[in-house]
């Protein structure tokens, strides 16, 4: 769930106005409510969460993008949107009643709104995602004069404005409802676990685990980024949060500046694809193939895992070519002695997990999960002062928070009663800084929630006329036409089509544009339901590192002072994973724990996997045991392909050769010390 946002401290540097602060707040607030409570109908919800969506980004971005200050004129449009998006509330039985049929007011407000979603895109995320989504508008007003299968039937103004502006299938549509309702309350909860000290705590256990092995500070960036994927699933946001310490730690090692921006960029882009939070596309995805969550998050496990563990390999061969060595023993922490002071902040992660899995929705969970965060945030302050009883305290009120899990006044209860103790019964110079955490943690959650949700309403523009128009059955023919004579040139077409839309916007109208277009035609020629949208996820994400508009990597440059170019560059190679896995699950759908062939076949698979992911790192950076010579990394990269192609004896060749590469390898190389971990 990545952010373009600085966090609140950052920007009240820069001069935010107090009233930025307290609308952050309110909007959080107003989440919570009505995930609690839900006083309001969806529809009201999701309208007043665009409305604050839009109030924040007109207050904290000027007109030429980026931060600053904003003009009155700006201001007044931000309150004025969130004063529209109250139409939706005050008229709500009334535009029920004459659905289809728009008044002059209500046309004005449907166009305002339009235009201002448009505009606060802009503003956060630039010109590129605006322009496609206004392509896509465009086709809806004027398709009817477009040759051959791409004309419609054509649409009046009234008609599109009701389907964009007033319908659940245009900016107020799944996208904007996962985001007002999940979304939300996972980055929220990421908020509150960073606030309480989890980076620390991730950071100091990935340093005492691997930092002290050789390419130790490289492998610290992996690990914690990781990590820190399981709680906020935002690529970006874990770069400019964890690389500002593994970066400075990587050069400082002897890793040059590219690869050290590229081993972050891609350690924070896999947060995407790891549980239980994994990115916002899961939630949307969940919500647009009607599968639960967990089965989402069950299809991502083994891929992540490959995804990491192709990073980590990629730095271990890395660090043994260029002979960098690890960090001094005793400089690093003991990583079970920092687990032993914070393993408190890891409950309401286990908490989630368990309630994902216990088949409860995201929703619930992501409340509990923050309930928890809420509580030991509080109950920590608390707990200090009480005498030597901390941990006991503390254990207690997380169990009677999870004995009262099952009912969600009972959650607010218990949260309020723990926050007004550790304000009444902490030292005040305590409370307050308790309370000061708290409210960092609101702003942050609201502030980080702005160009997903921006980008949520705005791709909700390309569903709409997707919808209506039916569009998207043209080119789902034309790639399922392709598909009868090769699936393998589909499913390329698709990667391209990622790729290419990639390179100018975020993954979450990636996600949904590519998966209204292509995922459907996938489906159609055998790709099973998760895979098809997972492949297009998967993609999504590739292109954050794929130059040359590569966001992770340009979002690591100015931290490891290196071109975005480069990082790009050396990215893609590290990531190596992330373009072959997709391949493999589709030829082999037992890889995301689709298909009726059982668990053989899924460890046969992941074996399978596993050995190329290997033979291809060996081949990208040229070194298993010793430098490999030219003809080893060839036949290193063909063996790989070999097992990755699901063609008759491709197994069996690519077997052969990896221990026929591998084999001799390690026998020229005898004499060289053995790789070590």
């Amino acid at each position: 769930m990545s952010s373009s946002v600085d966090s609140p401290v950052a920007v009240a540097g820069k001069g935010m106005l107090r009233v930025v602060f307290y609308s952050a707040i309110l909007f959080s607030v107003f989440q919570l409510v009505t995930s609690a409570f839900s006083p309001l109908s969806s529809t009201v919800v999701r309208a007043l969460h665009v409305g604050f969506l839009l109030l924040l980004t007109f207050l904290l971005h000027p007109v030429q993008g980026g931060q600053g200050r904003t003009s009155l004129a700006t201001k007044v449009i931000g309150f004025g949107a969130l004063l529209l998006s109250g139409y939706h509330w005050i008229y709500e039985a009334d535009l029920v009643q004459r659905a289809g049929e728009l008044t002059q007011a209500d046309m004005v407000v449907g166009v305002v709104t339009l235009v201002l979603v448009f505009e606060a895109a802009r503003r956060i995320m630039g010109l590129a995602l605006p322009l496609i989504c206004l392509g896509f508008l465009a086709y809806a007003l004027f398709g009817e004069y477009l040759p051959g299968e791409l004309a419609h039937r054509g649409y009046g103004l009234d008609q599109v404005v009701g389907q964009l502006a007033f319908g659940t299938e245009g900016i107020y549509g799944t996208p904007t409802y996962v985001s007002s309702s999940y979304i939300f309350l996972f980055i929220l909860f990421g908020a509150f676990l960073e606030q309480a000290g989890m980076i620390d705590l991730f950071t100091n256990f990935a340093l005492g685990t691997v930092g002290h092995t050789k390419g130790g500070p490289a492998k610290v960036a992996v690990v914690s980024s990781g990590l820190m994927g399981t709680i906020n699933g935002s690529g970006v946001a874990n770069v400019v949060t964890t690389g500002q310490f593994t970066i400075p730690l990587m050069k400082k090692f002897g890793y040059t500046p590219a690869f050290a921006g590229a081993v972050e960029a891609t350690s924070s882009m896999g947060g995407q694809i790891m549980p239980p939070v994994m990115g916002a596309v899961a939630f949307i995805m969940a919500e647009t193939i009607n599968v639960p969550y967990v089965e989402i998050a069950k299809a991502a496990a083994i891929p992540a895992m490959l995804y990491f563990f192709t990073v980590f390999w990629m730095v271990h061969l890395e660090a043994g070519r260029a002979g960098l060595k690890g960090l001094p023993k005793e400089e690093c922490p003991d990583p079970w002695v920092a687990i032993r002071a914070r393993w408190y902040l890891l409950l309401p992660l286990v908490g989630l997990v368990y309630l994902l899995f216990a088949g409860f929705t995201p929703m619930f969970a992501g409340m509990v999960g923050l309930a928890l965060t809420v509580v030991l945030l509080f109950g920590s302050s608390l707990a200090r002062h009480l005498n030597g009883t901390s941990l006991r305290l503390l254990f207690w009120i997380v169990l009677g928070l999870a004995c009262s899990a099952f009912a969600k006044v009972g959650i607010i209860s218990v949260v309020a009663v723990v926050a007004v103790l550790a304000v009444l019964l902490a030292p005040r110079a305590d409370g307050r800084h308790t309370l000061r955490l708290a409210a960092r943690a609101l702003v942050d959650g609201a502030l980080h929630a702005l160009p997903v949700g921006v980008a949520c309403a705005l791709v909700g523009v390309i569903i709409g006329s997707l919808t209506l128009t039916g569009g998207a059955t043209a080119f789902a023919g034309y790639i399922i036409q392709i598909g009868d004579d090769s699936l393998f040139v589909s499913l390329l077409l698709t990667m391209l089509t990622c790729l290419v839309l990639g390179m100018g916007i975020p993954t979450i109208p990636n996600y949904i544009i590519t998966s209204s277009i292509a995922a459907p035609a996938l489906l159609e020629l055998g790709v099973p339901l998760i895979v098809s949208h997972m492949f297009v996820f998967y993609f999504g994400i590739m292109a954050d590192l794929t130059p040359p508009v590569a966001l992770a990597a340009f979002a690591a440059a100015p931290i490891a002072k290196e071109s975005g170019l480069k990082i790009g560059v050396r990215a893609v190679q590290i990531a190596i994973a992330g373009f072959i896995v997709p391949y493999m699950a589709v030829y082999a759908p037992e890889l995301m724990l689709q298909g009726d062939k059982g668990f053989e076949a899924t460890l046969y698979v992941v074996f399978k996997a596993l050995l190329a992911v290997t033979l291809w790192g060996t081949a990208v950076v040229g070194y298993f045991r010793s430098p490999m010579n030219p003809l080893e990394r060839v036949l290193a990269f063909v063996a790989a392909s070999m097992l990755v192609v699901a063609l008759p004896i491709t197994d069996e060749l690519g077997f052969g050769l990896a221990a026929l590469v591998l084999g001799w390898h390690i026998w020229r190389s005898r004499d060289t010390q053995a790789l070590t971990v």
